[in-house]
């Protein structure tokens, strides 16, 4: 007699669940550009995403909390001059983020913890040095202030971006860079390249240490990822256009430990591995599902385990770190899909009857604090990830890491930081870009509003009770020719596309003056 056996697994029972539609981030305009990377970036703090813009690149950075319909004047992280491609929070800061752009830069930016009130279009350090467009981003997993940066010039470099240096340049692609990932401790880089070649680096020394050709047939980009006992992971296409998943040894690269075909489809698979429970999760861009694997020791070494699939196509995906998920509901894993014009949680859970905190899904996980300084790390010492207990919850027993950049640097962009500061009090109004009032411009602006309102008192008091009264279209007209020729006088730079603005100021004049009208009037009487 014959029985089927099923292979015992705690993850056998997964399921996907979207958010509700209040839990959402709605009327958000999603980037359109052509790039396979993730477009979206999440901490347990905020959510990032990359959005339409004209005359430059733009990224949204929102409070997890804001859900919801998104005003269109929310205010952008806006400094780059091209179409941003990749943006990625630091592990050990969640106010920083980094963003890289077609404009060949790129940009540390420091988020306050409110999220942003005004427009922020200065980073805290600009990072220069590549030739063409920058389209990845992997900060270190367990060292400070060091990122990695890969551009379409095939060059990879490290950055100190406490110093605002490139300390490391890569030049060992002969095309564009697909990927680039770290290893746990950040000691080896592994990358995907268009020449069809998988490479293992050595990070400081810029050296080549294994290297595989073709381990996917097709030519459709190839993604790698490092899995459990330094394994390797990758997704690609075989020669008919079929998506594959295979795992390697980089002791013998030979052949593969599995190959595995899904389906065939053009959206390339991008690969989410939580080390803490072995699953793997492959999101297709285009893709209206998730698929999730268990990667294990014994063979076939990557087991299917179940699927989540919805009505609409994702545009890019954010990943959420072990230490924002929600233990009390068993969540697993959280990633943020972004559609066309929202982006939606997707909640990854194991269904379990107990309330009691469940031990063998939250093993100890990599925390925010970092095990090594940029110059340590730079000069030869490698460390573990500091691990943390979720017992109860995480919540941090140190003080966040400070973000801290060179003299020279902070004196060029401390302004940007005291606007957003001076900016949060009790009432905070959220002004898009094209809206954006420097101090000196208020500074004027307050002046000329009490000018104004002087003049027009006096005017309307001195008029006979029996003339006509002034016609409200020519008065307002007459009070936005003033306004327009005084300003523009006083900071022709400044003053385009204000027509909300200058509506606000036109009625606060308006109401000012006829205040103290009736105070003038009833005075006289």
């Amino acid at each position: 007699m014959s029985r089927s056996f099923v292979r015992n697994s705690k993850f056998r029972h997964v399921f996907g669940q979207a958010a509700k539609a209040d839990q959402c981030y709605d009327d958000i305009r999603i980037s359109q550009m052509t790039w396979d990377s993730n477009f979206c970036s999440v901490n347990p703090k905020f959510v990032a995403m990359i959005v339409d813009a004209s005359g430059g690149g733009a990224f949204m950075v929102l409070p997890l909390t804001k859900t919801g319909r998104i005003d269109m004047s929310y205010p952008t992280v806006c400094g780059h001059t091209g179409p941003v491609l990749d943006i990625e929070f630091c592990p050990h800061n969640d106010n920083i983020i980094a963003s890289s752009s077609e404009d060949c830069s790129v940009m540390i930016w420091e988020i306050p913890d409110g999220g942003l009130t005004l427009p922020l279009t200065d980073p805290v350090v600009k990072l220069e040095g590549h030739s063409k467009r920058v389209g990845l981003l992997n900060w270190h997993p367990t060292a400070h202030n060091v990122l990695m940066s890969a551009g379409c010039d095939n060059i990879i470099i490290l950055w100190n971006v406490a110093r605002g240096e490139a300390v490391v340049r890569i030049d060992v692609h002969p095309d564009m860079i697909y990927s680039a990932c770290w290893n746990r401790d950040g000691s080896r880089i592994l990358t995907s390249c268009k020449d069809k070649t998988l490479r293992l680096l050595d990070p400081r020394k810029g050296t080549v240490l294994f290297e595989k050709e073709k381990p996917h047939e097709g030519f459709r980009p190839i993604r790698a990822v490092f899995v459990s006992d330094g394994k390797i992971l990758t997704t690609g296409f075989s020669r008919m256009s079929e998506r594959q998943v295979a795992l390697w040894d980089p002791n013998n690269f030979g052949q593969p430990l599995t190959l595995q075909e899904l389906d065939t489809s053009s959206g390339v698979l991008l690969p989410f591995y939580d080390p803490d429970t072995g699953v793997v999760y492959l999101c297709g861009k285009g893709d209206s599902s998730i698929r999730y694997f268990e990667v294990t020791d014994e063979a076939p070494f990557v087991h299917y385990l179940s699927m989540y699939s919805s009505k609409e196509s994702q545009k890019g995906m954010g990943y959420m770190p072990k230490r924002g998920l929600e233990v009390n509901k068993c969540e697993i894993a959280r990633f943020y899909k972004l559609h066309e014009r929202k982006c939606e949680p997707i909640v990854m859970t194991v269904p379990r009857k107990s309330d009691l905190f469940q031990e063998d899904l939250y093993p100890d996980t990599v925390g925010p604090e970092p095990s090594v300084e940029a110059d340590e790390w730079f000069q030869g010492k490698n460390g573990e990830p500091i691990l943390i207990s979720l017992k109860d919850g995480f919540t941090s027993t140190t003080k966040t890491k400070e973000f801290k950049v060179h003299k020279s640097l902070l004196k060029t962009n401390s302004t940007s930081a005291a606007s957003q500061q001076e900016s949060s009090g009790p009432t905070k109004m959220h002004a898009p870009s094209s809206l954006f009032w420097d101090a000196g411009t208020s500074m004027l602006l307050k002046s000329r509003t009490t000018m104004w309102a002087d003049q027009l008192t006096g005017m309307m008091a001195s008029r006979p009770a029996s003339s006509r009264p002034i016609p409200a279209t020519r008065l307002i007209l007459g009070l936005a020719s003033s306004f327009c020729t005084q300003v523009v006088k006083s900071a022709p730079q400044k003053t385009t596309s204000r027509l909300r603005q200058l509506n606000r100021m036109l009625m606060m004049v308006m109401a000012l003056a006829a205040c103290r009208s009736e105070a003038r009037t009833s005075r006289e009487s």
